[in-house]
Parts: C-alpha cells; structure tokens; sequence
C-alpha cells in the first residue's frame, strides 16, 4: 500500500496542491493584512482559519480535478470494468490528498509561526483545536471535490466548484442571519478575523465545527465510492445527523467567539516591579528596562506607585483590571514585527499613566495634562509619540510651558493634584479655564 501511495503523491495532483496551498497561504498570512497575527499563536492559528476562504474553495477545485483524471485520460471504463475492489482504487486517492491539504495547511502555519518564534510564548491548548478544525475543513473540502469531480468528471468543474466553495462561504453569515451561532456552526472563517490580545475559540465551538466538518468528509467519501442513486441517497444521512448534533453542541449565542476572552492569557507575569500578560510575556525583556526607569522618575511624587502592570482592559465583554494606587497600567501593543510598537515612547508612557484614570472610570481624564504632567517630571519637552497624535502633544507642550514658567513648588502641588484625581476617577486640569 505505501508503495502504491508513494506513486499516487508522485503522479496526481497531491503535491502541486500541497504546494498551492502553502504558497498561497504564505502570501495571504504575510501580505493582506499588517500581519494580524503577530500578538501570539492563537491569533496566528485564527488567521490561518480567516484565510481558508480562499484555501477551502482551492481545495475543493483540486479534489474535482484529481477525480476527473481518469475520465480525462479516457479510462474510466477500463478501470471500471477490472475486478478489483473500489476501496483498493480510493483508498490511495483519498490519502494522498489528504496528507497534501494536511501538509500544506501546517506548512503554512509554521511559516507564520517562525515570525513571532522569539517573541510568542504563550500557547494555549486551543491553539491545537483550532488548527485542527482548519485541516479538518480542508480534507472535508478535498474529498467533497472527489466526490463531485467523480460523478460530474467535466474540465469545468474544478473551477465552477472553486466559485460555488467561496460564494458559499461568503453567503453563510448573510443566509443565517440573525443567528449568527448557526453561522459560526457551518462556516470554518466565521468570527476568526482580526483577533485581538486575548481573544480565544471555546472549546465547545471547536467541537462542534469539527462534528459538522467530520460529518460532511464521510458524506464525500460515501458519495465518492457511490455506484448508484441509493447509494447516493444513503449518503446523505451522516451530513444531516453530524449537521444535527453540531448544532446541538454549539451554545446558540451569538459572537461566541469574539466575545470569548482567554483568561489565563491575561495572567500577570512579573519580573522586578514589571507584570504583563502571560500572551505578552516574551515583550517582558522589552517593557522592563523604560517600566522601571519611570517608577524611579515618579518617585518624586508622594505615595509613588511601586509597580507597572500591563493594562488587560478588554471591551468585548468589558473586563477591567482592579485599579490600586501603588500600581501604574500600562497599554501594551505589539506591531507587525512581533515587538512593542513604540518602544522610545515607553517611558513617557509609563510615567503618564501615573495620572490616568483606572479603565473603569466613567471619566477618563484629559491626555493633554497627563501628557505634559509626565513630561514635566521627565524634564524635557513633550514629543509626538504612537500613543499621543500630533495635536496631543501639541497641547501638551503648551501646558508644559506654563508649568516650566511658574514656580517648581507650584508645578509640583499642580502635578500631585492631577495624580490625586486620577486616583479618585476625577477629571481635573493643570491649568482650568478660568484661572488667569
């Protein structure tokens, strides 16, 4: 049988279609978006699944072609007409297409994965779920091409399924509407784009996606070894049970996955006064150096916080970290490369947010005071930064001025009086309205 399968993978389309796939997905993962998935592996595992709206009709196309190879080479009656068993013919077919889709999606994930390799050491169990509805989803796909390249053996249908694969995709969220867990159910790309931090698939919804996907992949290989309409019919019974049970098993709440947050990628993981997120825990190196180069300057304060902690606010649901006055938050962002976006910006950052309002203040305070009040204890002029745009930091320069022109005493009573309302969730001013 190996040697069978060997010749199979050399002389179908198995390894032109593994390497579409991991070509494709290549481009896809690194070239559409500003490389989404730099925060982490499950944001790597979730755009890999986002991307199969192209990869899922590719491999559709690529199953109907495979199938259609002897009907092109005109001997599909000679073959038909050997008795050897129909299972002996398939089985290579079917493992060779499948070790193709298999190879090519991982391929494709560990292309991604060697970009955030350094920075990415936080992976979740869900991860593994995740990929492996993806590959799931691919060999369904590929054996649904055999199947209907096998029954309708025609040059155009590879690409006519190619088409219908993505217009089905794209058609499911609109067609449920406005249930969008029965979406989330039948669609491999559905919620999986732009995952943020802490976003995560439960486990329940892998489950239920890999029933559905697993139900339709023994549908297609009935229909494949078919020879008649009961066959045919009697194949279409594991499709409506596995349709059945997935809905069963997927919670019938909508944005199941966005709304999901991973609560153990929100653990603090401390070094030396310095916590961040476990999901951020390779930025630790990073963030440490600036984090504690701005509780020495903050110092100067009375009651000075003695520690930076990542901000693990989330708004989708709203989860707030518990604000504590010996505490600083810190928002960490990491850019396309795997790395903090502005890390010359950190430090200006961290003694800032000294007076910023907790999260979960109905008032969050103004940027253009705590800005300049930072800059004030820094002892240099604000500069324009990622987190603070241009005309932020214009502002703040001009109440900078006005501390640096009155007295140290009374530019210090103003500052710890920013730092106090902060801390009670007020909203006050350096410098109010009507003060001349």
């Amino acid at each position: 049988m190996s040697r069978v399968l060997g010749i199979e993978l050399r002389r179908s389309a198995a390894l032109g279609s593994a390497l579409v796939l991991f070509v494709l997905g290549t481009l896809l993962l690194y070239f559409v978006e500003d490389i989404a998935f730099a925060t982490g592996w499950m944001q790597l595992a979730m755009t890999q699944r986002l991307y199969l709206g192209l990869l899922w009709p590719l491999a559709l196309a690529a199953g109907a072609w495979q199938a259609s190879r002897e009907h092109r080479s005109k001997v599909a009656e000679l073959f038909a007409s050997t008795p050897r068993p129909i299972h002996l013919r398939m089985i290579p077919i079917l493992a060779a297409m499948t070790l193709s889709v298999t190879a090519g999606y991982l391929a494709m994930g560990v292309s991604g994965g060697l970009w955030i390799l350094r920075t990415a050491e936080y992976v979740p169990a869900q991860v593994f779920a995740v990929t492996a509805v993806g590959v799931l989803s691919l060999v369904a796909a590929v054996w649904l091409g055999l199947a209907a390249g096998r029954l309708l053996p025609w040059r155009g249908t590879a690409p006519a399924l190619a088409v219908a694969g993505l217009g089905l995709l794209l058609s499911i969220p609109g067609a449920t509407r406005p249930h969008g867990w029965l979406a989330l159910v039948f669609s491999p790309i559905y919620e999986m784009n732009m995952p943020a931090a802490y976003t995560t698939v439960p486990g329940r919804a892998s489950a239920a996606q890999a029933v559905w996907m697993a139900a339709l992949a023994v549908t297609a290989v009935l229909l494949f070894a078919s020879r008649g309409w009961p066959g045919r019919v009697a194949a279409l019974l594991p499709v409506a049970l596995g349709a059945a049970l997935a809905i069963t098993v997927m919670p019938h709440q909508n944005r199941y996955v966005i709304d999901a947050i991973d609560p153990v990628a929100r653990e603090l993981v401390c070094a030396d006064r310095v916590c961040v997120s476990r999901v951020h825990s390779g930025l630790l190196p990073e963030i440490g150096g600036p984090a504690r180069d701005g509780l020495t300057i903050l110092a100067k304060l009375p009651d000075a916080p003695s520690e930076v902690h990542e901000d693990t606010t989330t708004y989708r649901p709203d989860v707030y970290p518990e604000p504590s006055p010996g505490v600083v938050l810190l928002r960490i962002e990491a850019g396309p490369d795997g790395h903090v976006t502005d890390r010359d910006g950190l430090l200006a950052e961290v003694v800032a947010g000294a007076f910023s309002n907790a999260p979960s203040c109905p008032d969050p305070g103004s940027p253009v005071d705590r800005l300049a009040a930072a800059y004030w204890l820094i002892g240099r002029e604000p500069v324009t930064t990622a987190d603070y745009p241009a005309d932020v930091t214009a502002e703040a320069a001009v109440v900078w001025h006005r501390l640096r022109e009155v007295s140290p005493a009374e530019a210090q009573s103003r500052v710890v009086t920013l730092r106090a309302a902060a801390l009670r969730c007020q909203g006050v001013s350096l410098f109010p309205e009507n003060e001349s």
